[in-house]
């Protein structure tokens, strides 16, 4: 195993694959220093001195600046290094890519849900939502009449948990309760599921609709309407309660933007017209179960590959998802396009420094103008509220070795791959081109999660290096760990390890072969993704200009 490695040429640093010790001499290219101080694994260190505002470059792009002297053999930190990206301005340069072979995959198929629309669903979910936030207690009170019932939901080993702990206290044995094991295998479906042809109902409760701006509400509608015209929603209950900003009408036009046969059935109920509270739900419950009746009867069939479309996403990033598995994920999006599948890459703010060359990949200037005015808006809102890109790294971030908002992005944009840049989208527009799509969304996980299944994706590829228990309501999302270490010590949270890139057993093009392979499997309803076993159905909308 390399214990160090150089990831782009132009860099002057090196990534320390292992521990390395103070003393340690580094031999590089013919050439030698010696180690100034220990080095954690997934920490960088120069490989020449750099003056006071010298540049750091990492991934071939610049990544920050020194704020003071470096020396050759020292690691770079908060302390001795400033975020600082390149400018970057209109499309420069035509743009050739050379497709990875796809002959292995050509006429595989995946078992998915064929919508009237065209469509192709990896699941069959049924949604209830609701217009505004006054709804939620409505809309929790229909999941307590249904999820247990119709068998979808589990025993939950915490509230069996509680009972032992219960039982101990009342029968004196208060001493024993600290001994008391946890069980955490309790999890076995209450009943038999009703529906064998539905993955489950979700219910995706929120803080918005009304109270805030006329954007906020607009957007919510957007989002929720691209929802419920994704491929793995078979169709919705909505309850409004009638006076708030989220109008049902707005809803309706989202959708009919979306599909303008509205092809899919749709229950909108308002409470201020239906009278009292049960009446409400007892009509709710009733037209819901009847709709279930009729999206049961749906089967998988066979579909094309070029029906998939992949969410990249990254959350609880470390210094080696850049190298491991965002270039894994990056190759196996690059497999989707040249098989004529879509793949979005969002979190804007953390593509910050690598604009330039997302802006030469794009078809033609008017998408990569696009891509231009989206970044420069999002920047400037994010400056509006005293914030900025450069505020993007988390602690956990920063810990683990992405000390810049730049050095953040380079690594977080290889989930792009190497293919070209199909379309631009802002938040809550959905994908109509093969091939990648750019979505503006913040760097938040769930945030961004969230706003990729609303524009279509019925897959989502999530990497991490510090281990994040995320997932989505209606899109199955796999998650990948940049290191063995974290597949090693949160097993219940990692569908595949890409740890084998760093150890050199594995390269990335293999690693994403593999990751293709468990698509095809999750799409196909062959395996069910940890997010999904856990029940991670994670919903947050995107609050403009508030969030990065």
């Amino acid at each position: 195993m390399n214990r160090y490695v150089k990831i782009h040429p132009d860099d002057n640093v090196l990534v320390a694959l292992t521990d390395l010790s103070a003393g340690e001499q580094i031999s590089y290219n013919g050439s030698s220093l010696v180690l100034r101080e220990h080095v954690q694994a997934k920490h960088k260190f120069v490989l020449k001195d750099i003056p006071p505002d010298g540049p750091i470059i990492m991934y071939g792009v610049l990544v920050g600046k020194a704020v003071s002297p470096i020396q050759a053999g020292a690691t770079i930190n908060t302390a001795n290094v400033k975020h600082e990206s390149s400018a970057f301005s209109s499309k420069k340069a035509s743009f050739q890519w050379k497709a990875p072979d796809v002959s292995e995959w050509k006429n595989k198929t995946f078992m998915g849900f064929h919508r009237e629309d065209g469509q192709i669903g990896t699941a069959n979910y049924w949604l209830v939502i609701p217009l505004v936030f006054c709804e939620n207690r409505n809309v929790n009170m229909i999941r307590k009449a249904f999820e247990e019932e119709l068998g979808f939901s589990k025993a939950d080993p915490y509230k069996h948990y509680v009972h032992q702990l219960a039982e101990l206290y009342k029968a004196g044995k208060t001493e024993d309760i600290s001994a008391l094991p946890f069980q955490a295998g309790i999890s076995s479906i209450i009943n038999e599921p009703l529906f064998k042809n539905i993955d489950g109902i979700r219910f995706l409760t929120h803080e918005g609709g009304c109270g805030g701006t006329r954007q906020d509400s607009d957007a919510l509608c957007a989002l929720l309407a691209g929802y419920i015209h994704n491929p793995n929603v078979a169709g919705a209950t909505v309850l409004s309660l009638g006076c708030q900003h989220a109008q049902a009408d707005i809803l309706n036009e989202k959708l009919r933007a979306l599909d303008p046969g509205l092809k899919k059935p749709l229950i909108i109920l308002e409470q201020q017209k239906e009278g009292t509270e049960p009446q409400l739900l007892a009509k709710a419950i009733q037209q819901t179960f009847l709709a279930l009746v009729e999206a049961n009867k749906l089967e998988r069939k066979p579909a094309p590959l070029t029906k998939l479309v992949v969410g990249l996403e990254c959350g609880g990033s470390d210094g080696f998802s850049g190298i491991s598995a965002n270039p894994a994920i990056g190759h196996t999006s690059d497999l989707i396009a040249a098989l004529g599948g879509s793949s979005i890459l969002s979190e804007f703010p953390e593509l910050c420094g690598v604009e330039q060359e997302l802006i030469n990949r794009c078809v033609d200037s008017k998408v990569a103008d696009r891509f231009v005015q989206l970044m420069r808006a999002y920047a400037r809102s994010a400056e509006a509220v005293g914030s900025g890109f450069d505020m993007n790294p988390s602690p956990g971030n920063i810990k683990d070795g992405l000390i810049t908002d730049a050095m953040k992005s380079a690594g977080a944009a290889k989930k792009g791959g190497t293919s070209p840049v199909a379309d631009v989208l802002d938040y809550t527009e959905y994908v109509r081109r093969p091939g990648l799509n750019l979505l503006c969304t913040p760097g938040n996980d769930v945030e961004s999660t969230t706003a990729m299944a609303g524009s279509g994706a019925n897959i989502i590829l999530f990497t991490t290096g510090l281990g994040t228990p995320t997932g989505n309501p209606v899109t199955p999302v796999i998650k990948i760990s940049s290191n063995t270490k974290l597949a090693q010590r949160m097993p219940d949270i990692i569908d595949i390890d890409s740890g084998a890139v760093i150890s050199g057993e594995k390269s990335i093009e293999q690693m994403g072969q593999e990751i293709l392979e468990l698509v095809i499997d999750v799409a196909s309803g062959k395996k069910k993704t940890k997010a999904m076993i856990l029940q991670q159905e994670d919903f947050i909308p995107w609050k403009r200009g508030v969030s990065l």
